[in-house]
């Protein structure tokens, strides 16, 4: 029998997997192209789908937004770039969707025909698919850190708004040291970080500390106007 080959998928914490590939916009070399910068790294199951070219589409009416939270966008596919450059092609001259239409895809497009960088990332998952990587997307920091995976089955179109969501609270956190609730929008109340002693826990709950509002010892947020919340994360 046959034995399959067994590939560790990336977790939240570990340095995002290196390589080196072909693009739409050059060779380009990962994570270390872009040092200091975040990036949004995901996969669509193959050129000329319905799903995928609808996701192109938003994500490059969505670059600039992405840019000026200094996150970088990187695609890919198991298809071969003559393939891509095809496909994208045909999305600026031929669809409009949604209002959207002359879409000009700027960011890079990964050739990945060996599967080798798919394989990396636990992006070829056989329940699924053999041949198609599934809609995976990776939140890499400045620092090559991998912070959030979402994986989508190959039917199942993203959601571009909790995307960018995602960026902005990762940023938030990391920029000011707390943490955000169910459903956050920049703007709402942030969650402090836990009290740290009993005598803290106690300040807390009788109204000791100012700024924050306390719904039992473990649970206290405080408010940050979105405006605020941009400036911080963009120091």
């Amino acid at each position: 029998m046959e034995q399959q080959e067994t590939i560790a998928m990336p977790r939240i914490g570990d340095d995002a997997p290196q390589f080196t590939a072909v693009t739409t916009q050059g060779t380009i070399n990962f994570p270390s192209d872009y040092e200091g910068k975040w990036v949004i790294l995901f996969s669509h199951p193959a050129d000329f789908t319905p799903v995928c070219t609808s996701e192109f589409m938003t994500f490059a009416k969505m670059q600039d937004e992405f840019k000026e939270l200094n996150t970088e966008l990187v695609g890919l596919s198991v298809d071969g770039l003559y393939s891509h450059i095809a496909w994208l092609r045909t999305i600026k001259e031929k669809i409009e969707y949604k209002g959207m239409k002359d879409v000009e895809v700027t960011f890079p497009l990964i050739e990945d025909i060996t599967m080798e960088v798919s394989k990396k990332y636990g992006m070829i998952q056989p329940g699924e698919s053999n041949t198609k990587a599934v809609r995976a997307v990776f939140f890499v920091d400045p620092k090559g850190k991998i912070r959030t995976i979402i994986y989508y089955p190959l039917s199942l179109g993203r959601n571009f708004d909790e995307l960018k969501r995602v960026v902005i609270a990762l940023q938030t956190a990391d920029a000011l040291e707390v943490a955000t609730p169910a459903d956050w929008q920049p703007g709402d109340d942030l969650i402090v970080p836990p009290a740290g002693s009993c005598g803290t826990a106690k300040d807390r709950v009788d109204g000791k500390e100012s700024g924050i509002k306390c719904y039992d010892w473990f649970f206290c947020t405080k408010p940050l106007a979105k405006d605020e919340v941009f400036k911080a994360i963009k120091k």
